[in-house]
């Protein structure tokens, strides 16, 4: 019974790191490199008659040119209500319209904007490096609990903490290649 437990800490322990990972990706992804993205506009919310709509419900996205980003809305009277989402955002960008498609066109970052930008990677990598050590607590607290309810012995404790101390470090080290990547995608010319 007691294994049992321990294992379950474990699984939700791993469980609750990969979805802080997949937070850390989501994060890299709204941060713009100069390089044409859905994943910067697609957590939009556009006002769709009177609702608060993401924008990856209201149209298909694709990405012809490196700098060039096109929005295909499934309806087209929404293209004034996703444009002026696009305005209003912090993106910086400024939608043109056919009365088809949106087209967004991405300029190239200069190096102050690059190293600003490389500075809120970071911030957000060591976000989600916070994130994965408040989960391991978040697990100790629980094998704690374990330990007194079940009268675990310290040995099996202490086996079980490294345990999830080896898999910190190696989520840590995962925000850390993604960290690197992003900073060598920004800081490419």
């Amino acid at each position: 019974m007691e294994n049992d437990d321990i294992e379950l800490v474990i699984e939700d322990t791993r469980e609750k790191m990969l979805r802080a990972i997949e937070h850390v990706k989501s994060e890299f992804g709204s941060v713009r490199t100069g390089r044409a993205s859905s994943a910067l506009v697609e957590g939009l919310v556009v006002d769709y008659y009177g609702s608060d709509v993401p924008l990856k419900q209201l149209a298909n996205f694709s990405v012809p040119e490196p700098r060039l980003l096109v929005i295909s809305p499934f309806d087209k009277g929404a293209m004034a209500a996703i444009e002026k989402a696009i305005g209003n955002s912090d993106l910086g960008l400024n939608p043109s319209n056919d009365g088809v498609v949106i087209r967004l066109s991405f300029p190239q970052l200069t190096e102050d904007r690059r190293k600003a930008l490389v500075k809120i990677v970071r911030q957000k990598a060591e976000d989600g490096k916070v994130a994965l050590r408040g989960i391991r607590r978040h697990a100790r607290q629980e094998l704690e609990n374990l330990e007194k309810e079940l009268s675990l012995s310290t040995d099996e404790i202490e086996r079980v903490e490294k345990q999830l101390d080896k898999i910190t470090q190696d989520e840590v080290a995962q925000v850390d290649v993604l960290l690197t990547h992003k900073e060598h995608e920004l800081l490419e010319v």
